[in-house]
């Protein structure tokens, strides 16, 4: 039995639009994630999407995502800590700029494919191996159902490496994922494929500046 589950980054925050990494701290949405939420929410609900079950990331950027989905589609939304964001510690609220400059060591060795903790606390392989055993075990627990799981960038993205078979653990590897956009992935046993990724067609749409984000100017920068 395939399952299948729709990963949707949680909508736009004051720190995403400053470049801060956000990591575990608790920062909810702004204005303009609010209403991105309320346009995933409304697409998923007018394309008829029937969710079995709805997760989410219990941070408030994403759980407040979460609401507008369930809302919407007429689905609990259930809090799942292990889709939480990497968790980057000491460097939660620093720009790039800053990281690089009271941190220079750390910061290079990562540019140059080392999988350090980032702030001292989470690496990416561990947030890989994470979230791949949360969705894992989900997938087991609701065969052949549809999920929504509304997540983070750095989780999407370590999720749709173990898709597509893609080792490694350098975010620059993988592809932006936007705010409140649908990326989906059919499990069975354990063949993962990945059908869709980073669709921000509700937003592209209606072709405002800014509704829908781009990758980050700084490459070197996960979207965090």
């Amino acid at each position: 039995m395939i399952t299948t589950v729709y990963l949707i980054r949680h909508g736009e925050t004051d720190w995403n639009m400053s470049g801060r990494w956000q990591g575990h701290a608790d920062v909810p949405l702004n204005d303009i994630g609010f209403r991105q939420a309320r346009l995933v929410a409304q697409r998923l609900a007018t394309q008829g999407v029937q969710f079995d079950a709805i997760y989410s990331s219990d941070l408030a950027r994403a759980y407040q995502t979460a609401w507008e989905i369930g809302a919407a589609v007429r689905v609990a939304v259930q809090l799942l800590p292990n889709l939480r964001e990497i968790d980057v510690g000491s460097w939660s609220g620093l720009t790039h700029a800053e990281i690089k400059a009271s941190y220079p060591t750390e910061i290079a060795l990562i540019e140059k494919g080392q999988d350090l903790p980032r702030g001292g606390a989470e690496t990416t392989s561990a947030l890989r191996k994470r979230v791949v055993e949360a969705v894992s075990a989900l997938a087991h627990h609701h065969r052949g159902a549809t999920l929504g799981l509304i997540t983070h960038g750095g989780c999407i993205r370590m999720l749709l490496a173990h898709a597509n078979n893609q080792a490694g653990s350098d975010f620059r590897q993988f592809p932006h994922i936007g705010n409140t956009s649908i990326s989906v992935v059919r499990i069975k046993g354990e063949q993962w494929h990945a059908e869709r990724v980073n669709d921000m067609s509700h937003l592209e749409a209606l072709q405002e500046p800014g509704l829908a984000s781009a990758p980050p100017d700084d490459a070197e920068r996960p979207a965090l």
